[in-house]
């Protein structure tokens, strides 16, 4: 599925998300992704949504974003509390839900001109 492009300029988008790959500028990826509006794309470590520990979500904490967006895959999933406590304590916002629906939410988010961060698990193909 392509998503239409409302570019805030500098800022990273979404520009297209299917089975296997969410599309950031244009360039194609495979792999979990962590994207902040204003800075690098990043390899995520985690390979599947069972594999996420605290480490995951406490590398973020460092970029202070002002809200973060957890994809989970094709379904919503909610991590475990206890994974989230580093970003609570940090009071750092948090919202969860299907991939899909996380790049979607960025978007409109970078849009805005928020600082907002993406933390996306891609599915298999």
């Amino acid at each position: 599925m392509k998503l239409q492009s409302d570019p805030h300029f500098g800022a990273n988008a979404i520009t297209g998300y299917g089975a296997g790959y969410v599309e950031i500028n244009k360039i194609p990826y495979e792999h979990a992704v962590l994207l902040s509006s204003d800075g690098a794309i990043s390899r995520w470590p985690v390979a599947a949504f069972e594999e996420l520990n605290p480490s995951h979500f406490t590398q973020m904490i460092d970029l202070k974003p002002e809200l973060i967006l957890i994809g989970t895959g094709k379904r919503q999933q909610f991590p475990k509390p206890e994974l989230l406590k580093d970003l609570i304590n940090a009071k750092i916002g948090f919202e969860i839900m299907n991939s899909h629906a996380a790049c979607r939410t960025y978007n409109i988010l970078v849009g805005e001109g928020r600082k907002v961060m993406l933390a996306l698990l891609v599915d298999a193909a």
